[in-house]
């Protein structure tokens, strides 16, 4: 929050992102045991889930050209203000739920926007928002995207520890009573962070107070003709479909522990959300 801006979601992309004049690739990292392939099109990811609303705006750069990639399909996914992801059973909100999860085609500008909330924190990780690239995806008939595509990028995004004491000081953050790991003392922050690339967004308050909600921008520098589709960091938990989300018998914990195997070591914990599970389109692929 650097108070020199007056951004709002409706200031133009090429404002928000002029000042990045450079392109510098961002590290690839775990996408960890929760992502789900087949997630609705949309950029209002919220449902019925309580919390400081966020208007997250990504930027995606080539590397090899310092341009704009349009034409990316985005995925977003964290958990909610106690510590919940949707999409996948595992003690979560169920194979059904599909909150705080969606997908957005990247603009001609690069950029991906949308509307969510701040996440909460569970054991083990620090408060973070996952963010996976495709190329050349199949859209469905319904508006949600196919398990195929490139995978172009693997990313997470982290937050300032000022910024989460003030949101967690806020119901229903504050009723979260799981022990909190910060972004010093999680094992994936440094994955994700190097000497050049910062995975903490630029943000401003949409009011006085962080209860009006935020807005945050980031500019992410990929490999637009990479594929990690084959790399031990990309994970599918299960794949939403017609008749609702199917768990991969071959999903595990990917990417485990930096420089080693096996699981993440994070199982997240919480309460679970309220709110029925939103309906599924029968037209949907499968």
């Amino acid at each position: 929050m650097t108070g020199s801006v007056d951004f709002t979601p409706n200031t133009l992309a090429s404002d928000i992102f002029a000042a990045n004049t450079s392109c510098i690739l961002a590290p690839e990292v775990t996408d960890g045991p929760y992502y789900v392939t087949g997630e609705l099109i949309r950029q209002n990811v919220k449902e019925d889930q309580v919390g400081i609303d966020l208007y997250l705006e990504v930027q995606y750069v080539d590397v090899t050209t310092c341009e704009p990639v349009s034409g990316l399909y985005v995925d977003i996914w964290n958990c909610n203000a106690t510590g919940v992801y949707s999409g996948v059973a595992s003690g979560q909100g169920g194979l059904n739920t599909t909150f705080l999860r969606g997908v957005q085609e990247s603009d001609a500008d690069g950029v991906v926007a949308f509307e969510t909330i701040f996440p909460g924190h569970y054991e083990g990780r620090a408060v973070h928002t996952h963010l996976l690239t495709k190329t050349n995806v199949t859209v469905r008939s319904n508006g949600t995207t196919g398990a195929d595509g490139a995978v172009t990028h693997i990313g997470q995004l982290f937050w300032p520890e000022d910024l989460i004491a003030a949101v967690e000081a806020t119901e229903p953050y504050a009723s979260n009573t799981v022990a909190y790991t910060s972004n010093d003392e999680d094992m994936w922050s440094v994955v994700q962070t190097d000497a050049e690339y910062d995975p903490f967004p630029q943000f401003v308050y949409l009011g006085e107070e962080v209860g009006d909600g935020l807005m945050a921008w980031i500019q992410i520098g990929i490999n637009a003709t990479a594929d990690y589709t084959d790399d031990d960091y990309y994970n599918v938990a299960a794949d939403y479909r017609a008749g609702g989300g199917v768990a991969n018998a071959d999903g595990g914990f990917a990417g485990g522990a930096p420089g080693g195997d096996g699981g993440n070591g994070t199982m997240p914990t919480g309460a679970m959300p309220s709110g029925a599970a939103p309906s599924v389109s029968a037209s949907a692929s499968a």
